[in-house]
């Protein structure tokens, strides 16, 4: 029998680059808090046990040493260990080391069971070592189908709807977005200082975090892919300093009305939870847009043959690699 409810937490923490055993306790520390607030699982941001944005400055070399096997490595021992302590479902993210020595961006669900669905990244761009993944996820927690998307992934369109159509209905996407340079207008990096003032000049911060370089444009899209595809979006977004740049945060829940019913809004370290329910995934209208669909008019153009190429225009001399 189907759950007809859901108790879900998304956080938002500053971790530290390279330092697992420093964001794991951050990570069991807010698992331990959610899970005492009632919540079923909670969701972190993309390389939140690594930290990400350092990785684009190391060499194959240096990758795979901090890159772990799954699900054998250490750092899924220790969400496992977090996850049976508390009863509590933790997703989180790191990098993956295979049997071949590839290197994949991955985002793990882990239970008190142990690990419960795996997703690697398929449009990865922090270094050209990374190896894209080649499949969609959906997996069951507690009743609901869920699937998982990492960052770039959910700006490609049909991904999002692909997992929907796979069954999710419930969609985590973990990220490190926002704050950084773009084409878009308005877009670029968030001076430092004003983090490091945030306790005196709040007002400063929180204008850039949801100004155009922020959180105004994440909301251009992130609530359409809840609202089209009719689901729910956990999204996962780290605060603070990443590397050198600074992240604003502002992790939510979207349900599948697109309403924001949750979110991250302090400058700290957080979490937010909301109890979800199966009656909202029918009454909205992405679950009619989704029945009313004719395949046979855009199969072909969709399926066609394309070369992908991505141009991420805050990654020095990297501007084209493939998707």
């Amino acid at each position: 029998m189907k759950n007809s409810r859901l108790i879900i937490a998304t956080a938002q923490f500053e971790n530290r680059s390279g330092d697992k055993e420093y964001n794991l306790s951050v990570i069991a520390s807010l698992s331990a808090r959610a899970a005492e607030a009632g919540a079923d699982a909670i969701a972190f941001h993309e390389c939140s046990i690594t930290g990400y944005t350092f990785a684009g400055k190391l060499s194959e070399s240096e990758l795979l040493e901090i890159a772990e096997p799954i699900p054998d490595g250490p750092s899924v021992e220790g969400l496992a260990e977090i996850a049976g302590k508390n009863n509590i479902y933790v997703l989180a993210g790191l990098f993956e080391r295979d049997d071949e020595g590839m290197i994949y961006k991955a985002y793990i669900c882990v239970g008190p069971e142990g690990i419960v669905a795996k997703h690697r990244k398929l449009h990865p761009f922090i270094n050209p070592a990374i190896v894209p993944g080649n499949r969609y996820t959906v997996f069951t927690l507690k009743g609901w189908k869920c699937g998982i998307l990492i960052c770039y992934d959910n700006n490609v369109v049909e991904n999002v709807r692909a997992t929907a159509l796979l069954g999710a209905e419930i969609l985590f996407m973990p990220h490190v977005t926002m704050c950084t340079p773009s084409p878009r207008p308005g877009a670029g990096f968030v001076d430092p200082q004003l983090w490091i003032d945030r306790h005196s000049d709040p007002e400063a911060l929180r204008k850039e975090f949801d100004g155009p370089k922020g959180r105004e444009w994440l909301m251009k899209w992130l609530p359409a892919r809840a609202y089209d595809n009719g689901i729910y979006v956990v999204f996962s977004n780290p605060v603070g300093m990443d590397d050198d740049q600074l992240k604003n945060g502002c992790s939510m829940i979207i349900d599948p009305f697109g309403e924001i019913v949750a979110e991250c809004r302090e400058l700290d370290d957080c979490f937010v939870t909301e109890t979800i329910t199966r009656q909202k995934l029918k009454d909205a209208g992405g679950y009619r847009y989704t029945m009313a669909r004719r395949p046979d008019l855009y199969r072909d153009i969709i399926g066609r043959d394309h070369t992908a190429v991505q141009k991420v225009a805050w990654l020095k001399g990297r501007d084209k690699l493939p998707g």
